[in-house]
């Protein structure tokens, strides 16, 4: 088994759990995803069967966040 945690920290963080929340109640293939967060702070965690997937994995969560802090910062305007 692999893992990573990606942890986020700054005013976005509530953004970026609130919107990566739903996904990590999903089937990834091969993986596993927890979203936990609090105040200014988002940790990701996730565990999956092989490198390949983590990498699939983390790739799409990091992906994911970028879009949700570019969106906020779009409405913040």
């Amino acid at each position: 088994m692999r893992r990573a945690e990606i942890v986020l920290e700054g005013p976005g963080a509530d953004v970026v759990a609130g919107a990566l929340r739903p996904e990590a109640g999903r089937d990834v293939p091969k993986a596993r995803v927890a979203v936990a967060g609090r105040r200014g702070r988002v940790s990701i965690r996730i565990d999956a069967e092989d490198t390949g997937a983590l990498r699939a994995a983390v790739n799409s969560y990091l992906r994911w966040s970028d879009v949700a802090m570019r969106v906020r910062e779009q409405v913040s305007r």
